[in-house]
């Protein structure tokens, strides 16, 4: 697992619990982009990266097919429940 080198940014608020959760089901990048792309949402490697720095803002429903794939609520991605 490679270290973070730069700061999170403030583009997003859910991007470190994205990568928070992903590497608490043990899912690889590669995996989450995977199911991303069967829900129809296009994302690339340096897409994610830059979500989960927080430095690219994420959509609504890139927001829910998230909330989906990691078994979480869309709440507790904002940061609004434990």
């Amino acid at each position: 697992m490679r270290i973070r080198k730069q700061p999170l940014g403030d583009r997003n608020l859910v991007g470190e619990r994205v990568g928070k959760r992903r590497k608490e089901i043990n899912m690889k990048q590669i995996e989450l982009l995977t199911q991303l792309r069967e829900k129809g949402i296009d994302f690339n490697a340096s897409g994610l990266s830059k979500l989960e720095g927080q430095i690219r803002s994420v959509n609504d429903y890139e927001l829910i097919a998230l909330s989906e794939i990691l078994g979480v609520s869309v709440n507790w991605l904002l940061g609004l429940e434990d």
